[in-house]
């Protein structure tokens, strides 16, 4: 699924300049942006991304670039705030009991007090070697 002209237009404003301080010129934000949205979309590993979408390290680089710098923080803050000023904001609240982790004191310890010691290694019955 590829972003439609309607959702580009709002998020293009929102992303850095396309020339990096270093090296060349970056590969357009949007097919990016498209890549990033399919692996998370499917759940695939970044290796199998579509060659259409270009080279999945570059999509992940990206990714993880704009995590780091706060781009993607600033993206979503400044959408949040788009759609509440059009009140075009539907809340959706859901709760997906498979990610609750139990600490790991919950996980099998032993509740009857600490475990006995091992018990000493005796010799074997068998004759003495000599």
């Amino acid at each position: 699924m590829s972003l439609t002209d309607a959702q580009w237009a709002r998020i293009e404003p929102l992303l850095p300049d396309r020339t990096p301080k270093r090296g060349g010129r970056w590969r357009d934000h949007r097919e990016v942006i498209d890549a990033i949205a399919w692996k998370f979309q499917t759940g695939s590993q970044w290796v199998h991304l579509p060659e259409k979408y270009g080279s999945w390290k570059g999509a992940y680089t990206r990714l993880r670039n704009w995590t780091i710098d706060g781009t993607w923080e600033c993206v979503f803050t400044a959408l949040l705030a788009q759609a509440d000023a059009d009140e075009d904001l539907e809340w959706v609240v859901a709760v997906d009991s498979t990610i609750v982790r139990a600490h790991q004191h919950a996980a099998g310890a032993r509740k009857k007090g600490p475990r006995p010691a091992n018990q000493p290694i005796m010799p074997s019955g068998g004759p003495a070697a000599g």
